[in-house]
């Protein structure tokens, strides 16, 4: 009896699975039509952008923080500097002071810092190329000074730098004190005299 019925089931399944087939294939040759009768469609949106396409684009206009131009006149001279350093725009440089201790640096290793400082900031659309002058300083030049703030931020983040000069203004993370201090209580501990002393 369990023949019987196999054999029963056998031919159904395949009718069954031909006429699926044969659905599914008149459903994948059936197209939808679109006609080119478009009259009656009212197609507003693009105009605007339509009309402006070709043209040339306007200067963007100044952003709030620089429009109108600060008043100068009841400012101390730092924050004339800062507001200064924000609007600056041609080619800057600066210098870098590492920090003391931890054991000597060599050539190699101040050179190491400045490439590495060179190409993860290139990574971030900053172009500031960093060069070893000499076992504690680093140098950078920048070709867009409007990155400065950026920059001396990142520099001042990096744990191997103590102070950054940028003109003439010295900055330096708060609470350290200046380079010239940490120097002069390094000599006194290891006992080393001051120069012309």
């Amino acid at each position: 009896m369990a023949r019987t019925t196999t054999k029963l089931l056998s031919p159904v399944l395949l009718l069954l699975l031909l006429f699926l087939c044969s659905f599914v294939d008149g459903a994948a040759k059936r197209r939808i039509h679109i006609t080119d009768d478009l009259e009656d469609v009212v197609d507003d949106e693009e105009d605007d952008v339509w009309k402006q396409w070709g043209m040339m684009k306007k200067e963007n206009p100044p952003d709030d923080e620089f429009d109108p131009p600060p008043d100068f006149s009841g400012m101390d001279f730092g924050r004339i500097q800062d507001e200064m350093m924000r609007r600056h725009s041609g080619p800057t440089f600066g210098f870098v002071k590492l920090r003391l201790g931890g054991g000597l640096r060599t050539r190699d290793d101040v050179t190491g810092i400045a490439m590495k400082w060179t190409k993860v900031l290139k990574t971030g659309a900053v172009e500031a190329n960093f060069m070893a002058v000499d076992l504690s300083t680093i140098m950078f030049t920048m070709t867009k000074g409007q990155d400065t703030l950026e920059v001396k931020e990142f520099l001042l983040d990096q744990p191997e730098a103590y102070e950054v000069k940028i003109g003439d203004r010295v900055f330096r993370r708060p609470g350290d004190p200046p380079l010239e201090e940490v120097v002069e209580r390094l000599r006194r501990e290891k006992g080393i005299p001051l120069k012309g002393g």
